[in-house]
């Protein structure tokens, strides 16, 4: 029997291959942008490995981010840690505005360990649902809402956004996980972060919307 994780791919693969774009490109890091503190190139970073894999050394602090802005669209990451699990996410909606330390005005999807598919409204990001956190708690985060989805150690999880108009709906190896609207910004570049803890990519794959 399929996992959920296999599912969850095979469900991406099959309904959605249709005007998908591979946000990597398999060959080097051109259409992407490095921001870390301390500075360092994308090269000492990230590298590509065989079969459409990308890995990264999860430091210095940081992000990876799309050249390119989206608003509308459905995007399938997979990843998984490739050393000790600990703390990542996917950001959404990357825009120019305030930043909080080395992280950008972005909506965050949590891939942290054991909190795989939170949200965090990072550097004054905004939705209308209320927060799970305590009043004046920084990180602010809207924590899942269904028991922890994610696979165990070195296996690969499936991450699956919506994201149409400020509503974003996140589901993680098949179970949905968490659901804004009205979120602020609704559009702006995709990215990765870089928390310390080494992690590998594929099949990062995204369908723009009507």
């Amino acid at each position: 029997m399929m996992n959920r994780m296999a599912c969850a791919t095979l469900l991406f693969f099959s309904t959605h291959t249709a005007g998908a774009v591979d946000l990597f490109n398999g060959r080097d890091f051109g259409g992407w942008e490095l921001k870390t503190s301390p500075a360092a190139g994308v090269d000492s970073v990230f590298r590509m490995l065989p079969g459409g894999v990308v890995a990264s050394t999860g430091q210095p602090s940081g992000f990876l981010a799309t050249r390119d802005i989206y608003r509308n669209y459905k995007l399938h990451v997979e990843w998984r840690w490739s050393g000790k699990p600990g703390n990542g996410g996917i950001l959404l909606h990357i825009s120019d505005g305030p930043m909080d330390r080395v992280w950008p005005l972005s909506l965050q999807v949590q891939t942290k360990r054991g909190n795989a598919g939170d949200l965090l409204p990072m550097a004054g990001a905004s939705f209308a649902e209320p927060l799970t956190s305590a009043h004046g708690a920084e990180p602010r985060i809207k924590g899942h809402t269904a028991p922890d989805s994610e696979l165990a150690a070195g296996e690969w999880n499936v991450c699956d956004i919506v994201s149409r108009d400020g509503k974003v709906d996140v589901t993680i190896n098949g179970v949905v996980q968490n659901s804004v609207t009205r979120s602020e910004p609704a559009s702006g570049r995709i990215g990765f972060q870089l928390e310390g803890a080494p992690y590998e990519l594929r099949r990062v794959a995204l369908v723009e919307l009507d």
